[in-house]
């Protein structure tokens, strides 16, 4: 006899009927995936204490205001983080500097040049110091996600980091010439991304050639097959009263996330 299969709403991940807790991601089963009239969804909120595992380890999401990543690390897992979101860890737990590529540029540009490495077994916590949402993100193979700076919490070390920078968006914006945003890479095997939203996180998925413009403060990850530009747009209509709005354009196919509330980076923040 075949055993039912339950998808998941939010990463698409496969369960035997009856799981209450997507095991990749964390969302509730049993929640409905509500869409708004206009596309988008809510973040799945994951309930305290909830299992997420990748790999050999295990991670509990704990907290809703400042919510916390609580990872128990199998023999051989490893994460890789920026090192300041560390809140706790186990004293024989191992940790090293993980080699990054671009160490000047991401210091000009305000990015982190120093990323961490924890390897198993043993446990370490995570949090921003902030209010917000942590997003599970479960990457299957072949899948590349690009996320803003400073959004990150950890990635699994399966997983391959780099940054791309989108030109064209001003320093009233983000800080430096332009947008930085950490890319993450999937080949043959799955990974997992946490990030921190600020306020509430939301997805939509683009079809082929469909667009949206988003306030740039609000933008939070993306497909790296969602195409971002920046575009001005000239409001008002006396010479003293008009004033021109920055407004990012993404252009599908695939996912993009944004926060309600909006963080715009400052030069030179950490």
């Amino acid at each position: 006899m075949e055993t039912a299969i339950i998808k998941c709403g939010w990463c698409g991940a496969q369960s035997p009927a009856g799981t209450t807790n997507c095991p990749s991601c964390g969302a509730p089963m049993d929640a409905r995936n509500v869409v708004s009239d206009s596309g988008w969804s809510a973040a799945p909120r994951i309930r305290n204490f909830t299992k997420i595992h990748f790999g050999a380890s295990v991670c509990q999401v704990e907290g809703h205001t400042v919510p916390v990543a609580d990872i128990a690390l199998g023999a051989g897992d490893a994460v890789f983080f920026e090192p300041h979101v560390v809140l706790w860890k186990q004293p024989d737990l191992q940790m090293a500097n993980m080699p990054v590529s671009g160490g000047i540029q991401r210091m000009l540009a305000g990015m982190p040049f120093s990323i961490s490495t924890a390897k198993g077994p043993g446990h370490i916590a995570f949090s921003r110091d902030a209010s917000g949402e942590l997003v599970v993100l479960p990457l299957h193979p072949g899948m590349e996600l690009d996320v803003r700076e400073h959004a990150f919490v950890l990635a699994s070390h399966v997983i391959a980091y780099s940054f791309i920078r989108i030109k064209g968006l001003t320093n009233m914006l983000f800080g430096g010439e332009g947008m930085y945003m950490d890319r993450f890479v999937t080949t043959s095997a799955p990974g997992l991304v946490i990030l921190h939203g600020y306020g509430n996180v939301f997805q939509r998925t683009l079809q082929a050639g469909e667009s949206i413009l988003l306030e740039p403060g609000g933008f939070l990850y993306k497909d790296s097959s969602v195409q971002m530009n920046v575009e001005f747009t000239k409001i008002g209509g006396g010479l003293l009263s008009s004033h021109r709005m920055a407004l990012a354009r993404m252009i599908g196919p695939g996912r993009v996330g944004i926060q309600s509330m909006y963080h715009h980076a400052k030069s030179g923040e950490k």
